[in-house]
């Protein structure tokens, strides 16, 4: 049953079928063929209980935050305002890339939108001052991936919500993997551009009177920040809440800062959320069909069993679980690789005594890399397409260094657990 479920998932989403429907058929198939009981009569419940959680609002709420920062503007001027702290590096301003996809990760929660909306302010500056454009593409879809370890994360609200795990814990716990990432993005690149002075463009240096004037278009995005993650270790509101509060204060930062927001601005950032809101719960009510499925069947037990049979120890299997995300992570797209596989993985690594809050964010990190790695990374897609000319095997060589820096990450937190589980310990 385990490679019948394997080579089907594989091969339907190799039809380009909508992947949340591909996991209704799947989970349908598993019913009708391994299942001695009717699950299909229990679609109807399964599909309501798992969409009827209060904590799922906070998705689209936080999707809405990201969507009205964009369209509102604010993308490009904080670009403008990193660019002139930055630029003086080595590298120029590909670590305002990286920087400016680091705070919109700290209030978007989507590793797509941040990517998307550094490529679009970027890619212009790039063919202007004739930057090296696979480090430079390749550095937008990289700091993209921050977008979902750096809390608010859409992907950790998810795990969360599928294991019945603490999601403060949960994004207290990618807040300091997630910085350190980034800064060993800025340090990578630093030291290419260092040995090869030509890929990283030109250097500029800014005056302290313009450096600091810029830190008026700063300063609201880390307000924004330091309250819809304060006001959830603070006890006092839920994430959705904070969701709901920054939504709030992001339409006053567009209103104020950015270019406003009008009728069609804001009936864009509508659209937007429905559509990414929808895909996102497609995915989710698919994958706890499966899972009911699957668990009915008996898929999880034969799962435990054939890794238990191994002889491999607690690390041995964790390690095994690792090289199957990296695998994966080059066919699947990302909520569906977590989503499917979340039900039936976590229980066997919680077995073996691993904390899940710590192992949240190592699957996160896992599933940064499949969205930078080929066949269908997402951020590839997402940052080629800003591209006014060019191949996609420049996006692909380019993000080769951060993938490497991903893997240093993993390493590290296999060996280090606390680098995870001190902030969630304190807080």
């Amino acid at each position: 049953m385990i490679w019948t479920v394997a080579v089907s998932l594989l091969g339907l989403m190799a039809l380009s079928i909508p992947v949340g429907i591909v996991l209704f058929i799947l989970g349908i198939g598993v019913g009708e063929f391994f299942s001695a009981f009717p699950l299909l009569r229990g679609l109807g419940q399964v599909v309501w209980s798992s969409s009827s959680s209060s904590t799922l609002i906070a998705i689209p709420l936080f999707v809405l935050l990201g969507e009205i920062l964009v369209r509102g503007g604010v993308a490009a001027r904080t670009y403008g305002a990193l660019d002139k702290w930055l630029s003086w590096l080595p590298g120029g301003l590909i670590h305002a890339n990286i920087a400016t996809a680091t705070m919109f990760s700290a209030t978007s929660g989507s590793s797509v939108a941040t990517a998307a909306t550094v490529a679009t302010v970027a890619m212009p500056q790039a063919d202007r001052l004739n930057y090296d454009p696979k480090l430079f593409s390749g550095a937008i879809a990289a700091g993209g991936t921050l977008g979902i370890l750096i809390p608010p994360s859409i992907n950790l609200i998810v795990y969360g919500f599928l294991t019945e795990t603490s999601i403060p814990q949960l994004f207290s716990a990618g807040l300091l993997p997630g910085l350190l990432m980034a800064l060993a993005f800025v340090v990578i690149t630093a030291l290419i551009c260092k040995a090869r002075p030509a890929l990283g463009g030109p250097s500029r240096s800014f005056g302290w009177s313009e450096r600091l004037g810029s830190l008026v278009q700063l300063v609201p995005i880390v307000i924004l920040f330091v309250v819809v993650i304060g006001s959830i270790y603070a006890g006092w509101a839920t994430p959705t809440e904070s969701a709901a509060i920054g939504v709030v204060i992001a339409a006053l930062i567009a209103v104020t800062l950015g270019t406003g927001l009008g009728l069609a601005t804001i009936g864009e950032a509508l659209q937007g959320t429905i559509r990414i809101s929808a895909m996102i719960m497609l995915v989710i009510t698919g994958a706890y069909f499966l899972n009911f499925a699957m668990t009915s069947a008996g898929l999880g037990r034969q799962l435990t069993a054939m890794l238990e049979n191994t002889g491999l120890p607690p690390l041995g299997t964790l390690l095994l679980v690792v090289l199957l995300y990296l695998v994966l992570g080059f066919f699947i797209e990302t909520l569906s690789l977590m989503v499917a596989t979340i039900p039936i993985i976590v229980p066997i690594i919680a077995g073996l005594g691993y904390d899940k809050v710590w192992f949240g964010v190592l699957m996160i990190v896992l599933i940064e890399m499949a969205l930078i790695t080929p066949p269908v990374g997402l951020n590839l897609f997402v940052v080629q397409s800003a591209r006014t000319k060019g191949s996609m095997n420049d996006v692909i060589l380019g993000v080769i260094p951060y993938v490497l820096v991903m893997l240093c990450m993993v390493a590290l937190l296999i060996a280090a657990p606390g680098l995870a589980l001190w902030l969630p310990s304190i807080l």
